[in-house]
């Protein structure tokens, strides 16, 4: 691994980068490039498909659709499995394929579908949004159909599990919205708090950004509140075997991952560029040891030339650059879900207090299909605020999650399509209308224009603020939302540089009456990318790099500087550390121990017994700021850890590393069935520095280990008009096939952080293809 910390010094930068992002050798002269035809239905010409060598498909159409249809044929080809689970899964398909144990997991997925118009929601799409949006999903068809043709080419799941893959339809993207908690349990602890005399603890775990004085909504009786209001939303793992870990990829479902999903961006301006062109880079955060978060493709065709990475499933292009511009996305923060406790009428549980009356809830009686036995029985109930996840006649209670993702609209599935189509900053305006998730969109165009704007769908509240459940008699409920227009931007700003890293970064007069969110997360990471950015007039592409490995922890600092020297071997040891959480860093491991130690000592100090169920993790700023004042508790921790340092890594503290505990394992989902275990190889072997506070985001996963959870699996510098400049790396690699050569090609580089070419122009990508697929148009024969 390099050396992080001199490749931020300029020079020696240059000289790091060079074999960091050095194009493998092109294919020899006069050796052919393999190629193969398929007959596809639905496009309306021939698509080429040039495979290059790091896997990335560039795909070549003679229209706009097609080149979706070829995004769409392409991800299938290399993701098919798990495009087709979560689609699955979305659509409340899995109990006919794997029987009656999955059926309550079909009836939550059901709850969660679109109530409204779909004919009217897919009128709200410009139409050559929909049109790629149809040659898409024709495009995964395309490659359902030749698998099942030909059993041989279906990835191994399908014959281990004895299932055949679905077909899509572009209805389905207005249908499954998803049945994700949101902060629904964030108000449960809240409120259970508020019941214990002791909602001021809320602060020790998650301190509200921007500050504010939380109360109790009037009429909601706290004590009533229990875990058992989230109902459906705690379901837990697909049964496929005990703890089997399914879910959406990149889509966080547990407390965890919710508190470090997130991203880094930066882009600087011409006017502080070395190269004298904007800089864009981005890394998006997402989880990391299941399924790959993103699929690379190169889209082109006569006014569409566009590269990056999207989501498996989904059309377009996320974080990548057209011709014109380049664009990153990191999270931004709306509140966009509510609970809502509704009160049962005491002779009939199908009705409920709203509005000065009772309402009668909108039930459906559903069949769900069940392999090899009669169809489940489940009855799926909304009130006028949204889908009831929790019905208890026997309480005379129920409980309704709000979301944006249930309002007309809140599909978001065209949204990448729209903003692939874009010419401009002006044009994009138009496409962020279908753009319900929050986010800091990052853009710079090849004229030197550079721009932030905060997309994203804000519910509107008749009042209340959001972070406690709140009574569902009609006073609370929501009157619309309203859209991007009203959330901070930024156009060409003077300093010549901007970041977002999931800090609060509202502007400092912005009204209180129009805050999106108190969630915004701890400024570490942005506070470290200013400071860099800020020292250097002149960036380039490998300070981007460097600081997207960047390993130094503003926490460790600010713990390493409390600790009195000569005090014990573990504080010697830590006060001499440069608080980079280097991989090859003995100190490292030692913080690391020690900083999850004292976090244990201090909730037992902080934390009156009756409410330590409910508190179970200090933020980093509130341990620093409590450990300066109990210098015995810090003491215990430095040797309690430097004991489970030398039980954990061995007893010369000299050889202790922090990437060996802090591994980078990525298996298949359902590596607990044997079979799939069996076939599917786990790519692991290495670590990683960093955690959830460094730049170079390698946050802790679940549990008593030290693995890594998630953090930048994809990332992008990017040389804004130069584009066979940019860099790129994708983890652990484009297939999912352990018999490709890119199951796991980006794996070592990516514990490395060397990062390859995105090559884009004809002339580069031509220079590493590999293998050449057209896609004619035909009848399957």
């Amino acid at each position: 691994m390099f050396d992080r910390r001199s490749f931020l010094l300029g020079s020696a930068a240059v000289v790091a980068l060079a074999p960091a992002c050095r194009a493998k050798p092109q294919r020899p002269a006069g050796v052919a490039t393999p190629s193969r035809t398929v007959v596809v239905a639905e496009a309306s010409a021939p698509i080429e498909i040039a495979d290059d060598e790091w896997g990335v498909p560039h795909i070549r159409a003679a229209t706009i659709p097609d080149a979706f249809f070829g995004q769409g044929y392409v991800v299938a080809r290399d993701r098919l499995f798990q495009i087709d689970l979560s689609h699955r899964r979305d659509l409340g398909r899995m109990a006919e394929a794997f029987g009656a144990d999955f059926a309550r997991h079909d009836a939550a997925a059901r709850l969660f579908h679109y109530r409204g118009d779909p004919a009217a929601e897919l009128a709200r799409v410009p139409a050559d949004v929909l049109a790629c949006a149809r040659a898409y999903c024709a495009g995964i068809n395309a490659r359902v159909a030749e698998v099942t043709a030909d059993p041989s080419l279906l990835p191994a799941e399908y014959a281990i599990l004895n299932v055949r893959p679905l077909t899509w339809d572009v209805r389905d993207f207005v249908l499954a919205r998803g049945g994700a908690e949101g902060n629904a349990d964030d108000e449960v602890r809240r409120a259970q708090l508020a019941a214990l005399g002791l909602l001021e603890l809320d602060a020790i775990v998650a301190p509200l950004r921007p500050a504010h004085r939380m109360t109790v909504p009037d009429g909601l009786d706290v004590t009533a509140v229990s875990e058992a209001d989230l109902g459906v939303l705690r379901l837990g793992a697909l049964p496929f075997g005990p703890q089997t870990p399914t879910r959406e990829p990149g889509e966080p479902d547990t407390p965890l991952e919710r508190a470090n999903a997130g991203s880094n961006a930066w882009t600087i301006a011409p006017q502080r560029s070395a190269t004298g062109r904007a800089i864009l880079a981005n890394d998006p955060h997402l989880g990391i040891g299941g399924f790959a978060p993103r699929h690379v493709a190169h889209l082109t065709a006569p006014g569409l030339d566009v590269i990056g990475g999207g989501a498996p499933g989904l059309p377009g292009i996320m974080q990548g650059h057209t011709d014109r511009f380049a664009f990153g996305r990191t999270n931004f923060h709306i509140d966009q879900s509510d609970l809502f406790v509704l009160e049962l009428h005491p002779d009939d549980p199908e009705r409920y207090r709203h509005g000065g009356g009772w309402k009668r809830f909108d039930r459906i009686d559903v069949a769900i299909p069940v392999k090899d036995a009669a169809p489940a029985a489940a009855t799926l109930r909304h009130a006028v605020q949204g889908p009831v996840v929790s019905h208890d006649p026997a309480r005379r209670r129920a409980t309704v999650l709000a979301t944006i993702g249930m309002q007309p609209g809140g599909s978001g599935a065209f949204a990448m399509i729209a903003i692939n189509l874009a010419g401009d900053w002006a044009s994009l305006k138009q496409a962020f209308v279908l753009h319900p998730s929050p986010t800091n969109f990052h853009y710079a165009d090849v004229a030197g224009n550079t721009g932030w704007q905060v997309i994203g769908f804000q519910p509107t509240r008749k009042r209340g603020d959001g972070l406690l459940p709140v009574p569902g008699d009609g006073r609370y409920d929501w009157t619309g939302y309203t859209d991007f227009r009203r959330l901070p931007s930024e156009y060409n700003p003077a300093k010549g540089w901007f970041a977002s890293a999931n800090q609060n970064n509202l502007p400092a007069d912005w009204p209180a009456d129009r805050v999106p969110a108190y969630s915004f997360r701890d400024p570490y990471r942005y506070d470290r990318i200013a400071a860099v950015l800020s020292a250097q007039p002149r960036h380039t592409l490998a300070d981007s790099v460097a600081l997207q490995h960047d390993t130094l922890s503003l926490p460790a600092q600010a713990f390493v500087a409390l600790l009195p020297a000569g005090a014990s071997p573990a504080a010697d040891m830590l006060r001499g550390w440069n608080a980079r959480l280097d991989g090859a860093s003995a100190a490292a491991a030692l913080f690391e121990i020690v900083w999850r130690d004292l976090s244990r000592r201090m909730l037992g100090v902080l934390i009156p017994p009756r409410a330590q169920d409910l508190v179970t993790e200090i933020a980093p700023g509130v341990l620093v700021a409590e450990a300066r004042k109990r210098p015995a508790l810090v003491a215990a921790s430095l040797a309690a850890g430097w004991d489970r340092a030398g039980a954990l890594l061995g007893p010369d503290p000299a050889a202790w590393r922090w990437d060996a505990l802090h591994q980078v394992r990525i298996a298949h989902p359902l590596s607990r069935i044997p079979a799939i275990a069996a076939a599917f190889p786990p790519i692991d072997g290495k670590g990683s520095g960093g955690d959830g506070y460094t730049v170079m985001a390698r946050w802790l996963g679940n549990g008593p280990g030290w693995r890594t959870g998630g953090g930048a699996s994809y990332l992008q510098v990017i040389d804004v008009g130069a584009w066979d400049q940019s860099l790129m790396l994708n983890l652990p690699g484009q297939s999912a096939d352990p018999k490709s050569p890119h199951y796991r090609d980006q794996y070592d580089p990516w514990i490395a952080g060397q990062m390859h070419p995105m090559l884009y122009t004809r002339a580069a990508v031509d220079a590493h293809v590999r293998t050449v697929t057209t896609l004619s148009p035909g009848t399957r024969a």
